[in-house]
């Protein structure tokens, strides 16, 4: 747990083209990005703050998320290409470390889990690649939808993988 009890969390949910997304703030910065609205995250959201934060109260509040809705606006419009927040991102040090190294994947571009695997110095810990990827809080913006199976495939997304698709094809069409 790495904050006091009692913190409070921010809240709000955002349309996009693929769908409504509720994203979370702490005071440190985003800590989740998740697809669907507030309800279909609510219970997966508190479970998680409870785990990483300890007790914390959560408000609506689209004015603590309006920089992160912002940015995602102009990511969309293909207006955007690198996301400038602040990140509270809360797991084990090896998932930091795959999230880290997320973020280093080009807009437009793809890496395989083993590429993953290997820039985190730990090149047989492909499966454990998934793991943290699929655990990833804070989707789109660190992205795991540009990590790809070796044999170029498209493979497991927790928005789906039409999802992981339009996301990748936004990209592709909006390179510059």
């Amino acid at each position: 747990m790495n904050q006091a009890a009692g913190l409070t969390i921010a809240y709000d949910e955002v349309d996009s083209p693929i769908g409504q997304l509720t994203l979370a703030t702490t005071r440190q910065g985003l800590c989740s990005l998740l697809f669907g609205s507030w309800n279909d995250n609510k219970d997966y959201l508190m479970d998680r703050a409870k785990r990483w934060y300890g007790a914390s109260e959560w408000v609506h509040n689209p004015e603590a998320l309006a920089e992160a809705a912002k940015q995602l606006k102009q990511y969309f419009a293909g207006e955007r290409q690198e996301f400038e927040l602040e990140l509270d991102m809360q797991g084990t040090t090896f998932q930091l470390q795959v999230w880290q190294a997320l973020r280093t994947v080009p807009y437009g571009q793809t890496a395989s889990y083993k590429d993953i695997a290997i820039a985190i110095h730990s090149p047989k810990a492909v499966r454990a690649v998934g793991g943290a990827n699929n655990r990833n809080p804070i989707s789109i913006i660190v992205p795991c939808h540009r990590v790809i199976g070796a044999d170029g495939k498209l493979i497991g997304y927790g928005g789906g993988l039409d999802i992981k698709q339009n996301l990748l094809q936004l990209e592709s069409d909006f390179i510059y």
